[in-house]
């Protein structure tokens, strides 16, 4: 008598198959089962991390039974190609289970919400995520010490191993590992090797460097279980006033697609596609962020255009074809709404990149044949309300509550804009864990069962190239060999010094001696500057020399808005009442002075100039980086990585998607003088 079937074996007998191109294997299964599938017999036994799943033991080979059933299925048997088995694990999967992996969520913190929550995983909630919105794409966001950090990545892949089918976690990151802090492009990440910005590599010019960088980030990445980076961002500077520049390669399009390559290439651990020694890369933002109209930034309603006034799109894509030459596995689509650009002899629909299927699936996976995961940047199914689209009223202040950005798709509903996004092209959902959304648009036929398993057998084809079903864990004891270990920290000191840019040095100033020099500082640590032999000078006029470190000026345009507090905006000039321009005119009437400008943005240093004795341009360096260079342990040589202009008035004349087209800058792009 036959025996009545479990509702899982029910549902496993039922499924579909996924497509067209399973019949091959839908046939040798029917045939033979697993053994029937063609097997590579030169795979080694790999090590298998496990804690839950047993052990199936099969012709002096061992195995995860991942689903517990007591045999060995495809998805199961590392000697099938990464292709058959994300095919088979298709096919056995739910609507639910498929539409989790549909979605790139936040690990849900301890702290408070916010942008960047940094606390401890709060497991209990995202344990909740893993099982039942069946969610196994998350981003890492926390600060926790290294080997602390790699406890608790193996503790959430232990509670995604106890789920039916044990699909391991992919956990991403921002960027970690740069000197500087700006809560909308990187964390502050302890103990981890510390670099200057993409700017900086830019400065110096050296695609090599940046590869070795990226291999860097790789190895301290997967110390503690990351296994995706939300970067190489490979926007272009075109646009001074915009906010996000510190995280470009510059302005340059041939220079940042060398650079962007190379990063592919650093972090992928080469350029053949990923493997178990990869971290896989989500290159952004496809396409045209850095011609932000006005340089307000497209986190903002008030900033949700890109423009191209110089016709000049076709430029913006040049440093993504580095990343697809490199096979980057991920591409993360802007929040921007384009303006003047055509495609196709059309003009593009105004929805932001991640609902536009001309960008994604006309251009990039029609044009430039990208196959791999396309992911939507954080929140861009959310809604928009009042605070979020005008500002909060007086009395009132916008919370991270008000977050959204669902530009040209404000008007449709959260199911229709997951839809609308998932039609254009997109495989995940960024930022969002609403899975009851997909399966009710499947239901309310907006979307196919087929898409859905288009997407699903994308995501779970990286999982198997990354070498995640057969371990995920990471040596915990091993961290501190890895993360921040001399080597890497001394290299990431020493490629920040290489990055400053000297812009004027008069006199020969530098380099400078410091044994027993009296020295006024204005941002500077004194234990950095007595370190090197310098004296503390209480004022200006009892000192031999002034050091001066000040940041681009900024304003803040639009501080009623959910993130509008946290932009770089407005002018670049600095004027009377900035307090590093202000250390400049006590210092500058006493003694020679040094200044370095942070160039999170493109400074104009018109005043500036007037007054410095030496001046140099940083994209992120530590005071002891900086010292190293002004004491001559190591000669500048690097360029500018974007123009300086010289006033306001040629800023506001220049246009958004043109590089280098101000007229008088100040400065011109790759200009940097040595010792």
């Amino acid at each position: 008598m036959n025996k009545p079937l479990s509702a899982k074996a029910a549902r496993l007998r039922s499924a579909p198959t996924v497509t067209s191109v399973l019949l091959l294997g839908t046939l040798a299964l029917a045939v033979g089962g697993a053994s029937a599938l063609s097997k590579d017999p030169t795979l080694p036994q790999p090590e298998l991390g496990h804690r839950s799943a047993p052990f199936l033991n099969i012709q002096g080979h061992t195995f995860k039974d991942l689903n517990k059933n007591g045999k060995l299925d495809p998805y199961e048997d590392w000697r099938l190609s990464p292709e058959i088995r994300a095919h088979d694990l298709v096919g056995r999967m739910s609507l639910e289970e498929l539409a989790g992996l549909m979605f790139h969520s936040n690990i849900p913190s301890s702290e408070p919400p916010g942008l960047n929550a940094l606390g401890l995983y709060d497991f209990d909630k995202t344990q909740a995520l893993i099982v039942s919105n069946h969610i196994n794409s998350f981003v890492c966001r926390s600060n926790e010490e290294p080997r602390s950090l790699a406890a608790a990545n193996n503790r959430l892949q232990e509670l995604a191993e106890a789920t039916p089918l044990g699909i391991p976690l992919t956990i991403n990151s921002n960027p970690r590992s740069q000197i500087d802090f700006s809560p909308l492009t990187n964390l502050k990440a302890a103990s981890f090797s510390k670099w200057p910005d993409p700017t900086g590599f830019a400065a110096i010019g050296d695609p090599a460097l940046v590869r070795t960088f990226a291999d860097i980030v790789r190895q301290e990445y997967m110390a503690v279980g990351i296994r995706k980076a939300s970067s190489p961002q490979a926007d272009l500077a075109t646009e001074p006033r915009w906010t996000r520049i510190n995280g470009t390669f510059g302005e340059d399009a041939e220079v940042a697609r060398d650079m962007v390559k190379a990063y592919v290439e650093g972090m992928q651990n080469g350029d053949t596609g990923l493997h178990p020694g990869s971290v896989a890369t989500i290159v952004k933002h496809w396409v045209g962020y850095g011609a932000q109209e006005n340089g307000y930034d497209s986190h903002n309603h008030y900033g949700r255009y890109a423009v191209f006034p110089g016709h000049n799109f076709a430029y913006h894509i040049i440093p993504f074809t580095g990343a697809f030459a490199a096979k980057t596995a991920d591409v993360m689509p802007t929040y921007s709404i384009l303006r003047g650009v055509v495609i196709n002899g059309q003009p593009l629909e105004p929805v932001g990149a991640g609902y536009n299927r001309q960008l994604i699936t006309e251009l990039l996976r029609g044009t430039y044949h990208f196959d791999g995961v396309v992911v939507t940047d954080w929140s861009v199914t959310l809604d928009c309300g009042h605070n979020c689209e005008s500002g909060a009223p007086p009395g009132q202040t916008a919370t991270f509550a008000d977050v959204g950005m669902p530009w040209g798709a404000e008007s449709l509903t959260r199911e229709q804009r997951i839809a609308k996004a998932i039609n254009a092209g997109v495989d995940q959902i960024g930022g969002s864990d609403e899975t009851a959304l997909i399966i009710s648009a499947v239901k309310d036929g907006l979307l196919t069962r087929h898409r859905v398993e288009q997407s699903a057998y994308r995501v779970l084809l990286q999982k198997f190239q990354l070498g995640l079903f057969e371990n995920p864990y990471v040596d915990e004891e091993a961290v501190h060999t890895i993360v921040g270990n001399p080597e890497f920290v001394r290299l990431g000191e020493e490629t920040q010094s290489r990055s400053l840019v000297l812009l004027e040095n008069k006199q020969h100033l530098l380099p400078y001696a410091a044994l027993g020099r009296r020295v006024y500082l204005y941002g500077i640590d004194a234990k950095v500057a007595e370190s090197f032999g310098f004296v503390i000078a209480d004022s200006p006029a009892s000192a031999d020399i002034a050091i001066i470190r000040a940041s681009t000026p900024s304003e803040t345009l639009h501080p009623s808005y959910p993130l509008g507090h946290m932009q770089h905006e407005g002018r670049l000039d600095f004027r009377p009442g900035d307090k590093g321009y202000d250390a400049l005119l006590e210092a500058s009437a006493h003694v020679p002075t040094i200044v370095v400008v942070d160039m999170n943005r493109p400074a104009i240093l018109t005043n500036m100039r007037e007054k410095a004795s030496a001046l140099l341009a940083s994209f992120g360096v530590s005071d002891k980086a900086l010292l190293n260079l002004l004491t001559g342990q190591i000669s500048p040589h690097a360029h500018l990585p974007f123009e300086l202009p010289s006033s306001m008035e040629e800023v506001e004349h220049q246009k958004e998607d043109l590089p280098h087209d101000t007229e008088h800058p100040l400065y011109p792009y790759g200009y940097g003088l040595s010792f």
